[in-house]
């Protein structure tokens, strides 16, 4: 059976005081899952926004992916009672 879903992600960013803060979010199957990120300039580094934003994004999305697998890790563990073992 070959299928093909889409499931879109789309990232929040928000810049504010050498911070910023990134929210990825995953609307699959009526359910959405949030991964949050936060990259700091340190104050004696040149100000580059896009370098911020790429930081907080990946680690937003980092933490969704951590979510995914544990939420799959859990599904596993309750259809056979054995403890799974899952990593990025």
């Amino acid at each position: 059976m070959n299928t093909v879903e889409c499931w879109p992600v789309e990232i929040l960013l928000h810049d504010d005081e050498g911070r910023t803060r990134a929210e990825a979010r995953l609307t699959a199957g009526g359910a959405e899952v949030t991964g949050h990120g936060l990259a700091r300039r340190n104050p004696s580094d040149q100000e580059v926004t896009q370098i911020g934003e790429e930081v907080a994004a990946a680690r937003a999305l980092s933490d969704l992916a951590h979510q995914l697998l544990n939420d799959a890790a859990g599904q596993i563990e309750g259809m056979t009672h054995k403890r799974a073992h899952l990593s990025l």
